[in-house]
């Protein structure tokens, strides 16, 4: 089976956690050598300021400094969470992150407030209407309270030219290969929660935007290649063996991203703790996520060039 055409922002998109120092203060160059890092290590690009970067907690002015830095540090693509439980909020926040050189925007579904159906399409319209970047909606109805209807999402893909992608947190597989039959030609979706990756790349997602790919990027990235280059049987071997160690990413008692920023410490990436009401974690998490890190180690899955997965995932950080 011959490889479908690459994904715009390409197939593993890290959402990145956002670094702070020891008073809780946000750390620029930690995020700028973390982007680094990542794209050295599978990441095809980065989503700065969304759930997993504790977006709920940054002020604007932080926003656009991780935004132009970020996106002045990496070759990789850069895609700004700019989303909003305000519509001129978000417009405000959209041309912003344009300006600060981002190459698209990620826009989370407006959160507590849930609004209808005909709301969502008026707020997704404005928002994208106010850029000439293209534009990823962020469906996760678990964190924002509000479902993007399929309608709605047909709606949208078909009617604002850029509006270009689904990132789907829903938790729904049939519901995703039913959108997936009915999106035009060149709206992509991407699995927005890393266990269910295989199950939406069989039905039509292109990659996935991913948390543990903090630790697992290179071991992700093979089993998405693997998947599209119909190695099917070498893809699910991968994932099953990535079970325990995407599940790390969170629970009831650590909720992304704690186990994130855990793992990134236990690698050695400077990244601190998440501000409250999230952080700090206990020290038992940073322990699991060692364990974690042992069990990945194990895998010894080739990563591409010639790697060893485990050893670049284990590598000694340089910035």
């Amino acid at each position: 089976m011959a490889r479908s055409a690459p994904a715009r922002f390409g197939a593993v998109i890290t959402a990145m956690v956002t670094p702070f120092d020891s008073e809780g203060r946000l750390d620029v160059d930690g995020a700028v050598a973390l982007a680094r890092w990542l794209g050295d290590h599978g990441s095809d690009g980065l989503v700065i300021a969304g759930t997993t970067g504790e977006a709920s907690v940054l002020r604007d002015s932080e926003r656009m400094e991780l935004f132009a830095a970020v996106a002045s540090a990496v070759t990789i693509p850069v895609l700004a969470g700019t989303g909003t439980a305000d519509t001129a909020h978000s417009i405000e926040l959209t041309q912003e992150a344009e300006r600060a050189g981002v190459d698209g925007i990620l826009l989370v579904t407006p959160y507590y407030n849930r609004p209808p159906q005909a709301g969502l399409v008026q707020h997704f319209t404005a928002v994208a209407s106010a850029t000439r970047l293209p534009v990823i909606l962020y469906d996760i109805p678990v964190r924002t309270g509000r479902k993007i209807a399929h309608e709605t999402l047909v709606h949208l893909a078909r009617s604002v030219s850029n509006i270009v992608g689904v990132k789907d947190a829903a938790g729904d597989v049939p519901a995703s290969a039913r959108l997936v039959a009915e999106l035009p030609d060149g709206f992509e979706l991407y699995s927005g929660d890393d266990k269910l990756t295989l199950p939406l790349l069989a039905v039509g997602a292109v990659g996935v935007v991913s948390v543990a790919s903090h630790w697992a990027g290179l071991e992700l990235r093979e089993m998405v290649s693997a998947f599209l280059d119909g190695r099917y049987d070498s893809a699910r071997s991968i994932n099953a063996r990535l079970t325990e160690v995407v599940g790390f990413q969170s629970s009831d008692a650590y909720p992304n991203p704690l186990p994130a920023k855990a793992a990134c410490r236990a690698l050695g990436l400077p990244v601190g703790q998440c501000r409250l009401p999230m952080g700090p974690a206990p020290s038992e998490l940073d322990d699991q996520a060692r364990k974690m890190l042992a069990g990945l180690a194990r895998l010894e899955i080739a990563a591409p060039s010639g790697d060893s997965a485990a050893g670049a995932a284990h590598g000694d950080w340089s910035p």
